[in-house]
């Protein structure tokens, strides 16, 4: 297959899925209304002290940014498994890489770029100093992408499952802890005026393992899946 037809069939896959995201417009905003309310219960439960609001709420937005993609990750291949559709992405002799990139990718700016402009917007209201909402934008930016392609490992994994969300976060949950660890990490230094540099580079570092080996690893659980 030429680059020019890898392309045309990756940029046909991606804009169809963000018109069916933009479509069921439920799918995309019940995950930004979760996400909102959670990162404002909480500084109204904890009460308006700057000091403790600016040490924890790094720790808030990244548990709610998990907690919101996971909402979203049974939407990835559910319709096209339901009508049909995937069975036949799978069996076509296009790239399977292709394929299952362009539908994470749609998946990532329907969910993942929401969430970081939220984040961005609620900043001011989190008591987070404008040099760590840089660093937080930027482990939102290097890792929302991470949880992604490891939701869809997850998707792939419990397709066709009712009542699959419990074991997409049982599989998910293990997998992206250095990401939470790190992503925090960085935030908490940027407030306390230490470098950030070397916990970006294990974000982007876990971001390049990922974009190697997810889609390998989702294309392999969509055909067992579809194989049963």
């Amino acid at each position: 297959m030429t680059r020019v037809r890898i392309l045309n069939l990756f940029s046909t896959i991606l804009f169809r899925d963000l018109l069916l995201g933009v479509r069921n417009q439920s799918e995309l905003v019940n995950p930004l209304i979760f996400f909102i309310m959670v990162i404002t219960m909480f500084p109204l439960s904890i009460g308006p002290e700057q000091s403790a609001l600016m040490q924890i709420s790094p720790a808030i937005v990244w548990v709610a940014a998990v907690l919101a993609s996971n909402l979203t990750i049974d939407g990835i291949f559910r319709s096209d498994y339901e009508d049909g559709s995937l069975e036949q992405m799978i069996l076509s002799p296009h790239s399977g890489f292709t394929l299952v990139m362009a539908k994470i990718l749609a998946h990532w700016l329907l969910a993942g770029v929401p969430l970081i402009i939220m984040v961005l917007m609620a900043g001011p209201f989190l008591y987070l100093p404008d040099y760590a909402l840089q660093t937080l934008f930027y482990t939102l930016l290097l890792g929302t992408p991470v949880l992604s392609l490891i939701g869809a490992i997850a998707g792939g994994l419990t397709m066709g499952v009712r009542s699959s969300g419990m074991l997409q976060a049982l599989l998910i949950l293990p997998l992206i802890m250095p990401l939470l660890i790190f992503s925090v990490s960085a935030v908490n230094n940027a407030m306390k005026g230490l470098p950030v540099t070397g916990e970006l580079y294990f974000l982007a570092a876990i971001l390049v393992l990922a974009l190697t080996l997810a889609p390998i690893a989702v294309f392999s659980a969509l055909k067992i899946r579809l194989s049963e």
